[in-house]
This record gives structure tokens, C-alpha cells and sequence, in this order.
């Protein structure tokens, strides 16, 4: 793959990153300077991408925990394997103990909505298939940030002091007072440039090193979460736990104008980017900036989301195949829809028949797509006491409605916001990328492969450029930086677009490609974020 690497304006804050011998792309400096120093250590890129992830639980808390979710694409040897670590519902919770508990709605914080965390059983997984270096030298460095403390950087600090002036208005109750004690200490969220430390994390990360995540999920570790879970009316027990195994999956793709994109198939939402592409695919987009460019990405876009919304959740619960959803038939059915006018989407009839990403890269030419979540931010507001185990609210996004496809339903995966991408061309890979945030995520992941194939931007103008996010119906934000006669064109399409100058949530990203022939790395991190690339 060539890049433009001259002075594109898309480029402006940040320079596409170029390196040899390894690379790690993520949100966080320390996280990813953890990576390298584990590649430097006779790591690989598996090892690397584990070290920044656990990193990042510690130094980028307000996003991800060790009681959240997580996926990975690896790419070793020449082929591709996906890992799906995310966790069901609990066996003892229904559609109606919820309803019973006067709720129309799984609600967004609380005991109620946390199901199985994936996190430390996708560490250990993939340590143990992959990795070069033993679990408990790769956390090491997660460990000591957490014991020692590090100094809360910019973007990091500002999430963090949102969330708390939310919660201390929100969180009433006695089980939460374990996340002010560990993310509050002081009776306010940590200033920027301030040391934070957390202790009890450094012993909960050391404990999951030490008997490769056993004790999580059968051992000290899950008898607390299981006394905690009871005490307060939790569903989660101890044999939810032990029960649990993360899942080695067959990645999904299309071939768009020639690459093939690869994501993770359902539960996760990868397959929206996917359709998405599907669709575009056989329109003609010779230039990025555009009114009909855009129109026609937001179009397939809310196309391609309603589908997903419709009939995406637990795989073994799904009405139909991912096979239906990304077949050419169904894709031209649907591109058939998009006119000169936006539209109000409807869900189709398919043929029968808070988050971290990061990217990593080894001289030996693996390379790893990573990303973790406990899910709007801190998650659940619930805290383990003594562990610092913030676990995730993923149960949220189930439905009350028994008739829905993603209903509630013991032991049952949700559909999941968070998603890992990768590029191959002709069989080779061409690299992990990853846009975070939400249902973000797949748009960001449409408009950064296009930005990327159709367009020539290299990594890092990829990235910079001005984002849209669709959200329902007609309306469309899109940055400040977004061009306003543009924006005024897409209006009068019927578009209902609003610029976001508060900043919105357009995602953060990460990109590494490889060259295929001369092996050199060229990487590109998010400005949106304390985004960073640690090469060597």
C-alpha cells in the first residue's frame, strides 16, 4: 500500500509515525511506551498488545477496566484469528426479575446491567496461544503504575472530573461508595499532572498474573465479586464465572475495491462497518470532499445500523445469518434505497438461506488489533471493595421486549458497541486499525478504510480528518472542523446537521500498516485524545 505523505492538510497536528523493527498505537503515552518496553524485553507483538492493555486499565481508567470486555483480531504466520471475551448474562437473570424490580428498561448503572467481565480471560488467552513472555512479566508494568502511581495527562483528567461531578449527583446508594473511594479519594477527581495511585488494583492485577486470570474467575478474586454481587442484588455469581470461557471465532470481511476488511462477527457490531462498505462498494467516490460522498456514506451508514439494531446479538440467538447480511443481494437491495434526499431508515428483510483501542506490531510481523471496554465510560459505578475492579454495565443494551432479538435472557450475549478492525490485501496483512466510542465505532471504521482506499490519506491524515456521526432519524453531527458549505449542502439534502462544538464523541483511533515487501511500519494515532505511537 503507497500513501500521500506530503503536507496534507487533514495531517496538520500530528505526522504519520514510520519504524521498523516494532510499533504500538494507543489513547495513552505510558500505556504505550509499556508495549514497547515489553517488545524490547523479547516480546512480541501479542505480549506488547496485553502490557498496553492492562496498562491502559490503570493509567486510562475513565474508559476500561478489569471488569470489562474485550476483542482482539492477531494476525501470526499469515492468517488472521479473532477473539471474541465478551461475557453473557447471568444464569439467575430474567426479562421479568427485572421488571419485578420496577424497571421498563435495563437500566444503565448498578448491579443490574453487569454481566460476565471478558477482560482478564482474553489477557490470558492470549498469552498463552501467542504470547513469547510469561503473563507475569507482561503486566508488570501495569502493576507498578498502579502501585506506584503516574500523573493523570490532559484529555485523561478532563473525562475523569466529568464523570465525577455526574455520579456524585446520580449515585446514591451504598453500593457505590467503593467507586469514590477508589476513583475519588480526595473527595474530587485527580488533577491534571497530579499522582494517582491505586493500590488495590496493582494486588488484583498481580493476583491475575500469578495464576493466569484463575483467580478471577475461580478463585479469591470472583468469591469477593460474588459476595458483593449478592449482598447488594446483583445477578452475577461465582459459578457465572467459572463458567466462562473466552471464544476463538472466525473474523467476517467484504472485499472493498480490492482489500479485504475484517472484523469481528456478532455479538460485536463490526458487521455495521461491514455493510456499510458493502453497500458503498458500488457507488463511484472519486473525492473525499464531497456533498455526494457524504450523502451517500451517511445513507449506507444508517442503512447498514438499522439492520444491525434489528437482528445483531448473541450469534447462537441470531434469525439470520451474517451470511444474509453481508451478501451482495441484499447489499444492492438496500443501496437501491439511497436517492438524492436523506432518508428516514427502516430496517430491511435480509435474502433467506468507554473504550480503549490500540495496534500492534513486532519485526517478526505479527500484529494485533485490541480493544477493551467496561462501557460508557467507568461502567457500572460498581467497585469491588478491596480489588479495584470497576466492572462494566454491557448489560445495558439488552431489551425488556421478550420479541426483540437482542431480549434479555440468561446466560445470553448483548449486542456489543466495541469492535477491532483489520486490512489485508491479496492475503497479506496491511494492518490493525480501530476507531473507539460507542456506535462510533463502525463509522469510524467506514471513514477511516475510505479515507485510507478511496482517498490515499496516509495513517495519520486518516485519522485527523473531520469526522460525521450519525446518530437517529435524520440528524448527522459533525466536527467543527467539518467544511460548512458542506455541511450546508448536506442540510438541504434534508440532512439534520448539527456541528458539535463542544467537541461530541467522534471516536478515537489508532492505525498501523505494514509494508508487505520491505516490512517497515507507518502509524497513525488519535489528536482527538493523549493519543501516542511508541516505535523502535
Amino acid at each position: 500500500m503507497s500513501f500521500d505523505y506530503l503536507n496534507h492538510p487533514y495531517a496538520s497536528q500530528k505526522v504519520t509515525t514510520i519504524a521498523k523493527n516494532g510499533m504500538v498505537a494507543t489513547s495513552q503515552p505510558l500505556a504505550a511506551q509499556a508495549g514497547l518496553d515489553i517488545l524490547k524485553k523479547g516480546g512480541n507483538a501479542i505480549d506488547a498488545a496485553i502490557a498496553t492493555a492492562a496498562c491502559l486499565t490503570v493509567v486510562e481508567p475513565t474508559s476500561n477496566g478489569i471488569g470489562g470486555d474485550a476483542f482482539a483480531l492477531v494476525w501470526v504466520k499469515g492468517e488472521l484469528h479473532g477473539l471474541n471475551s465478551s461475557g453473557p448474562a447471568p444464569k439467575s437473570i430474567s426479562i421479568d426479575k427485572v421488571k419485578e424490580q420496577g424497571h421498563t428498561s435495563m437500566p444503565t448503572h448498578g448491579l443490574l446491567p453487569v454481566t460476565v467481565p471478558g477482560v482478564p480471560a482474553a489477557w490470558a488467552e492470549l498469552s498463552k496461544r501467542f504470547g513469547k513472555l510469561p503473563l507475569s512479566e507482561v503486566l508488570k508494568p501495569a502493576i507498578d503504575y498502579a502501585e506506584n502511581g503516574y500523573p493523570i495527562s490532559p484529555i485523561l483528567g478532563k473525562n475523569w472530573k466529568v464523570s465525577f461531578n455526574r455520579f456524585k449527583e446520580i449515585f446514591q446508594g451504598d453500593e457505590y461508595k467503593n467507586w469514590f473511594d477508589t476513583f475519588a479519594p480526595n473527595g474530587r477527581a485527580p488533577e491534571i499532572g497530579e499522582v494517582w495511585r491505586s493500590p488495590d488494583h496493582a494486588s488484583t492485577l498481580r493476583s491475575i498474573a500469578e495464576t493466569n486470570a484463575e483467580s478471577f474467575y475461580r478463585g479469591e478474586l470472583a468469591d469477593k465479586i460474588d459476595q458483593f454481587s449478592n449482598a447488594y442484588g446483583g445477578f452475577l455469581r461465582k459459578e457465572d464465572l467459572a463458567d466462562y470461557q473466552p471464544e476463538w471465532v472466525d473474523p467476517i470481511k467484504v472485499n472493498y475495491r480490492g482489500y479485504d476488511v475484517w472484523e469481528i462477527p456478532p455479538n460485536g457490531q463490526g458487521i455495521v462497518a461491514l455493510m456499510a462498505l458493502n453497500i458503498l462498494k458500488g457507488f463511484e467516490l472519486k473525492e473525499k470532499e464531497s456533498v455526494e460522498t457524504y450523502h451517500k456514506q451517511i445513507e449506507a451508514m444508517k442503512l447498514a445500523f438499522v439492520d444491525a439494531k434489528k437482528y445483531v446479538t448473541d450469534p447462537k440467538k441470531m434469525s439470520v445469518s451474517v451470511e444474509q447480511l453481508l451478501s451482495d443481494q441484499f447489499a444492492d437491495d438496500r443501496r437501491s434505497l439511497i436517492g438524492d434526499e436523506a432518508l428516514t431508515p427502516e430496517p430491511g428483510t435480509p435474502p433467506s438461506g468507554g473504550t480503549v483501542y490500540l495496534a500492534t506490531a513486532d519485526g517478526e510481523g505479527n500484529m494485533v488489533s485490541f480493544i477493551q471496554s467496561n462501557y460508557m465510560g467507568f461502567g457500572s459505578g460498581i467497585v469491588i471493595p478491596g480489588t479495584g475492579i470497576a466492572l462494566q454495565n454491557r448489560g445495558h443494551d439488552f431489551s425488556l421486549d421478550s420479541d426483540h432479538e437482542n431480549a434479555l435472557e440468561p446466560g445470553k450475549k448483548t449486542y456489543h458497541t466495541i469492535i477491532p478492525g483489520f486490512l489485508t490485501k491479496d492475503n497479506e496483512a496491511v494492518g490493525p486499525f480501530g476507531v473507539m466510542g460507542g456506535y462510533m465505532q463502525p463509522q469510524g471504521h467506514a471513514q477511516v478504510i475510505m479515507n485510507t482506499i478511496d482517498f490515499h490519506l496516509n495513517p495519520q491524515a486518516a485519522l485527523d480528518s473531520p469526522r460525521w456521526q450519525w446518530s437517529e432519524g435524520k440528524k448527522v453531527s459533525v466536527e467543527p472542523g467539518f467544511s460548512p458549505h458542506i455541511a450546508q449542502a448536506l442540510a438541504r439534502k434534508g440532512h439534520q446537521i448539527q456541528i458539535a462544538l463542544d467537541g461530541g464523541s467522534f471516536g478515537r483511533g489508532q492505525i498501523i500498516w505494514r509494508d508487505s515487501v520491505s516490512g517497515v511500519l507507518y502509524g497513525g494515532t488519535e489528536s482527538r485524545t493523549d493519543g501516542a505511537i511508541a516505535a523502535w
